[in-house]
């Protein structure tokens, strides 16, 4: 509210906002029936100008036909006549149909339905006229079908009624083309008033806006701006003061935030109730134990380990020392099962007088409490033994993977793919009497039915190749890139540069044909490649295998988990498959320019 009682406040706002939607309503709807009733007498008017035009035109055709009709008494040439009577027949059928029109109307050509009292008076007058010339040309055109040269003298009488009437229908059709015009220019000089009088309302609405809605309001809205001039002087003032405020509070705000977040990504940390109930969740703890989101009536306990024991070691844990602190070691497993050693202070927190809270704060020690452990069994053990027991372990894990492989197999390749091959023959002998209704879908279930077998005979092929086991490793590689190729599109080419044949131990040949296949697998399944190329060499000591891919590649610098051989399993499998035949294993990637593995293998 302004000093002088001027305001724009709500109530002022809405009167204003009422009245300008009237008066703009009230020229908008004068614009719009201004408009109806000029187009309304456009279309009139239109169609006026086109009965005009027929009318005038039903002069020459009466004329025209008149002169067609006196053409006949002289010629008596067979082809001159012929031509004289198709065009007496034409001019007589379009005078025929557009004396009809003028007084019935018709749309197609634009003519409207109803006269005006006078005009059908003289349309009434014109009838007899018009029919005795119809009547008389009609008859000429059915002598002259009947007999082409028929002598003058037999059309004689017809041709007089034609040119004894014709100035009659003139005279008369003159009359009725001026009442047309006359009628014409009434609705002119109706639509130039109506059009003055549509001009004047709109004009005095228009002043009546001005006198009572924009001058009131230009009024008010003026001494309103030199009371907001004067308060924005002041306002800049504080403004002034309150950016210096905002300055330094947003500094603490960027300290209070760095620091937050310098815990949230450096230290595993949380907030939790005196019960247990899990509050806040640092980004840290989120990521370890992918936790994404939770509910607020999660136990903390609950997020930290699947394992009962454990989860019941932290619950007793927080319970006895929720008022004093405590600081340890603990154990915890993770939802993937990996086991995580962290060490973890509990403090007692008060956010508020009446509100107790319990921090979180710990640092993983995994790895530390890992060689711990492992120092502990080395004292046991010598380093020698270890080494032979994990080589042992490792082989008879590798064994066993390999003959469960060879075991599903054949379990999908004579089981399932028997019973999927019959499902196949079974729809294709199912007999439906609607077949309309149920072909489209019966070869769908024939196609999905075949892609089901063509994906269980690509199971079968990637889990055991038989030409491993019966030939050795280049040819089950060339069958490899052969069979893959053919499944999935690509171009993959298998090169063998030294020629090289020799057996090696079979599981060599084994963790070197699965370390191939899961690089061609990822160049296929990520990398989005079209040509993949495998080349072989050896030496006499070292047997070198080369995966290049035109995939789309990725920045190796970027991926910690790639440089420490701990990335998606498929890379961890490579990694340990080709530790375990004391081989090593390189990696390159570039955006945009495709993936290189390289394998070399002691032989």
């Amino acid at each position: 509210m302004t000093k002088n009682g001027n305001s724009l406040d709500k109530k002022t706002f809405d009167k204003l906002s009422r009245l300008y939607i009237i008066a703009l309503s009230t020229i908008a709807l004068s614009v719009i029936i201004s408009q109806i009733l000029v187009r309304k007498h456009l279309e009139t008017q239109q169609s006026d100008s086109t009965v005009i035009n027929i009318a005038g035109r039903q002069r020459m055709l009466s004329q025209k036909l008149t002169k067609e009709v006196v053409s006949l008494s002289v010629s008596s040439d067979k082809k001159d006549r012929e031509i004289l009577q198709k065009n007496i027949k034409e001019t007589l059928y379009l005078w025929n149909f557009s004396h009809n029109s003028l007084q019935k109307g018709n749309d197609s050509l634009g003519l409207p339905k109803q006269n005006s009292d006078h005009i059908i008076r003289e349309y009434n007058t014109l009838n007899p006229v018009f029919n005795t010339i119809l009547k008389a040309s009609n008859s000429i055109v059915e002598k002259l079908e009947k007999d082409l040269l028929i002598s003058v003298d037999e059309l004689t009488s017809d041709i007089k009624k034609i040119t004894n009437n014709e100035g009659e229908f003139l005279l008369i059709m003159d009359r009725i083309v001026n009442q047309y015009d006359l009628e014409a220019n009434k609705k002119v000089v109706w639509l130039r008033k109506l059009e003055f009088l549509l001009m004047t309302f709109t004009l005095l609405i228009l002043l009546g806006e001005f006198l009572f809605i924009f001058w009131p309001t230009a009024k008010s809205v003026k001494a309103t701006l030199s009371e907001l001039l004067s308060a924005e002087k002041k306002a800049k003032k504080m403004a002034f003061e309150a950016d210096e405020l905002s300055i330094s509070k947003e500094k603490s705000i960027k300290e209070l935030r760095a620091l937050s977040h310098a815990m949230d990504e450096t230290l595993l940390f949380a907030r939790i109730s005196t019960n247990g109930n899990l509050i806040h969740f640092g980004n840290k703890f989120s990521r370890l134990f992918k936790l994404s989101n939770f509910k607020q009536d999660i136990l903390f306990w609950n997020v930290l380990s699947i394992n009962e024991t454990e989860q019941l070691l932290i619950e007793d844990l927080i319970f006895q020392h929720k008022k004093t602190g405590w600081q340890g070691e603990v154990k915890s497993t993770t939802k993937q099962g990996e086991v995580v050693w962290l060490e973890m202070s509990i403090i007692p927190y008060n956010p508020s007088e009446d509100k107790s809270e319990l921090l979180i704060i710990a640092s993983e020690i995994t790895d530390r409490k890992a060689a711990q452990l492992e120092i502990e069994r080395l004292t046991k053990d010598s380093f020698e033994e270890k080494m032979s027991q994990q080589k042992i372990i490792s082989s008879k894990i590798i064994e066993n993977q390999e003959k469960e492989q060879n075991r599903i197999a054949k379990d999908v390749h004579d089981g399932i793919g028997q019973m999927l091959t019959g499902l196949k023959y079974n729809l294709e002998s199912i007999n439906i009497a609607d077949i309309d209704k149920t072909a489209i879908k019966i070869e769908h279930l024939k196609e999905l039915t075949t892609n089901i077998i063509k994906g269980v005979r690509t199971a079968t092929f990637n889990l055991t190749p038989p030409e491993l086991s019966d030939h050795g490793i280049v040819p089950a590689i060339t069958k490899l890139t052969q069979e893959l190729g053919r499944l999935t599109g690509k171009e993959i080419v298998f090169f063998n540069k030294t020629d090289f044949n020799i057996r090696l131990d079979s599981l060599t040949e084994i963790n070197i044909y699965r370390i191939v296949q899961e690089a061609i697998n990822n160049a296929i399944k990520y990398a989005d490649s079209s040509h993949i190329l495998v080349s072989l060499s050896h030496s006499k000591s070292m047997l070198s295998l080369v995966i290049d891919d035109d995939g789309k590649g990725f920045e190796p610098s970027k991926v910690k988990k790639v440089k420490n051989g701990d990335g998606g399993m498929g890379m961890t499998f490579m990694k340990e498959r080709i530790k375990y035949i004391d081989g090593r294993l390189f990696l390159n990637s570039e955006l945009g320019k495709g993936t290189r593995v390289t394998l070399n293998i002691p032989i």
